[in-house]
């Protein structure tokens, strides 16, 4: 028989559980969430005036048709391929599973600004203002900061091995879907809302301690206004319709092209295109690669020899693990052949 304690504790998980996946299953009203439903709609619209309007090459071949986007980006060999499936399943999965598990670890730019506060003895200092020019400059800055952190996360995440082995799970997709945005481990997952929960803590500490020591962001609808415009064309980062911003754009700004190559397995693309919104990280760090106006043609996948066998939910939770943990004995058996050479 269970003690009364332990009893609420239990319930309270199982009530936490339900409600997440509650909130899960209704996705399309989550306003935070790719797969709101005006996002879900504007990709599809974006999508297909792209595919319909925008590429001269297929117009010249007769294959940009209506029926060809349906067969193309709508069809059941793009939804309901194996490697969508799973992206179905997890989404679900991790939606439970990861603020149970890790959401007690994240923090966000509040909790670093009060640490610097505590640190440092001094708390925001700057004048009180309703200034437009000062919060069109604190939203503008914010988000600079928080697409860096971004993408200094997401670098980690490729350049460090033991990090990349987790981050293969996102990269493990052959096909994209909106849903592919959520095929990412939960140490992935954490590993994401650090870096820009850090630099967009330390920017508004910055801020409010010298400048405004009030001002907040522009929202809409409670979500920062240049990221909802943003995520209008988020999704068609993670599905297979080509936008490309053009020649002059692309060395600016990712579009949703830079993104679909960051998923290519092919060897000169490995790596590339990090950045989310500004390309201008890319361009310093050595990592941008243009994309086409027109559609480019590659597989996706990790294109390592293991394509097609991340084949289920466990394989993607523990796999990572596995793989880490062998990342230092390999290591070492190199350096060993290394001495004797």
């Amino acid at each position: 028989m269970l003690d009364p304690a332990t009893f609420q504790y239990l319930l309270a998980k199982l009530y936490a559980a339900v409600f997440l996946f509650t909130k899960a299953i209704l996705f399309f009203l989550q306003r935070d969430s790719f797969l709101y439903w005006p996002f879900l709609l504007s990709t599809v619209v974006i999508g297909a005036l792209a595919w319909r309007f925008g590429y001269a090459q297929l117009h010249a071949a007769g294959a940009a048709t209506w029926r060809e986007f349906q067969k193309r980006f709508l069809g059941k060999a793009l939804w309901w391929h194996p490697s969508a499936r799973l992206d179905y399943s997890f989404y679900f999965v991790n939606a439970v599973l990861f603020p149970m598990l890790l959401g007690p670890l994240l923090f966000n730019d509040n909790t670093v600004a009060r640490f610097l506060d505590a640190i440092t003895g001094v708390s925001a200092g700057g004048i009180t203002s309703h200034d437009i020019t000062i919060k069109v400059l604190y939203t503008l800055l914010f988000f600079i900061a928080y697409d860096f952190g971004r993408f200094v996360s997401h670098s980690l995440l490729h350049d460090v091995p033991l990090l990349w082995e987790f981050h293969k799970v996102h990269h493990s997709a052959e096909v994209l879907t909106p849903f592919t945005s959520f095929r990412a481990h939960p140490v992935d997952l954490a590993i994401m809302a650090w870096g820009p929960a850090v630099t967009t803590g330390i920017m508004a500490w910055l801020f409010h301690r010298f400048i405004d020591n009030s001002i907040g962001v522009y929202t809409f609808l409670g979500l920062h206004v240049i990221f909802w415009i943003g995520n209008l064309i988020g999704n068609l980062r993670h599905w297979q319709g080509w936008l490309s911003y053009g020649e002059k754009l692309n060395y600016w700004l990712i579009s949703p092209a830079h993104h679909q190559l960051h998923h290519s397995a092919e060897p000169q693309d490995r790596g590339c295109n990090r950045g989310f919104e500004i390309a201008v990280w890319d361009r310093l760090y050595g990592t941008l690669r243009i994309p086409a106006n027109q559609p480019e043609t590659f597989r996706m996948g990790l294109g390592d020899g293991t394509d097609g066998q991340w084949n289920s939910v466990s394989r993607l939770y523990f796999w990572p693990f596995l793989l880490a943990l062998k990342k230092p004995e390999e290591s070492g058996k190199r350096a060993i052949r290394s001495v004797k050479k």
